[in-house]
């Protein structure tokens, strides 16, 4: 029986690669985004269906797993990819750019979660993946807002897998370094206050060191492929990393005090 997946943010990027990926291995997609009248180049490819879904609205969610389920009968897994980065200083973050930063990155993932669990559960089975970031398990300088998004949603992925791993409902996290995707130019938000300079200096230094990383790393597709592994190798695994190079290890082991310089030499340099 052919598999079906459900995934979010797929207008672009790393939704949009994953989305394509599935379909090559004989899966039935649902691509869901906010304006799927745009999806020009995943339209017309057969077994993928483009349907509105926008993270923020619950009726959007309902009414789009309602319109998967009816066009290909299942959901086998859901791929919560939808989200942005907000950047700068804390400082000149506006409440609006803040509320928008939670809303998105992770009051967007519950409400997806919370709508796909009663299906899931009723059918004992489902894999559920997040896509957090390398900034989910350490900070960068100028990305607290965002940073803080993941911490959350990391969290809350870890604390649910407790919670439905008796209904065979599997939780899974990506963790991604720098990718190559619409993150440092479409998918980024940046906090701007009037007046404020003081600033500026060092995060013109970061932004042009974050650009140039995510200029020289892998695409989407690098991360497509760590979905589609941590959805059918069979494993209780919950957190894949994706072009990491070790930095994850070195958080780990490393002592604040020898850690902060290495991000700091990075990223400010």
């Amino acid at each position: 029986m052919d598999k079906v997946i459900l995934i979010t943010g797929a207008s672009s990027g790393i939704g949009n690669e994953t989305a394509k990926l599935f379909q090559a291995k004989s899966w039935k997609v649902a691509a869901t985004m906010r304006e799927p009248e745009k999806a020009d180049d995943l339209r017309n490819i057969v077994d993928i269906e483009c349907i509105r879904l926008d993270v923020t609205d619950i009726e959007s969610i309902k009414s789009a797993i309602g319109e998967t389920l009816e066009k290909f009968g299942r959901i086998d897994a859901v791929v919560n990819n939808a989200g942005y980065g907000l950047l700068g200083s804390f400082e000149a973050a506006a409440q609006e750019q803040i509320e928008r930063q939670f809303q998105t990155n992770v009051f967007g993932v519950m409400n997806v979660c919370r709508e796909i669990l009663p299906y899931f559960r009723e059918n004992k089975r489902g894999y559920i993946v997040n896509v957090t970031s390398v900034g989910g398990r350490m900070t960068f300088p100028f990305s607290s807002l965002y940073n803080s998004t993941k911490w959350a949603v990391e969290g809350f992925s870890e604390s649910l897998q407790y919670e439905l791993e008796q209904f065979n409902i599997r939780v899974k996290i990506i963790e991604p370094g720098p990718i190559r995707t619409d993150f440092y130019n479409r998918s980024k938000d940046v906090t701007k206050k009037e007046g404020l300079t003081v600033y500026d200096h060092f995060l013109e230094k970061a932004m042009a060191n974050m650009n140039q990383a995510g200029q020289t790393a892998p695409d989407g597709k690098a991360v497509a492929e760590t979905i589609y592994d941590a959805v059918t190798d069979g494993s209780r695994k919950m957190r894949y990393g994706v072009n990491t190079k070790g930095i994850l290890a070195a958080r780990k082991v490393l002592p604040d005090t020898l850690f902060f310089p290495i991000i700091k030499k990075i990223i400010l340099k």
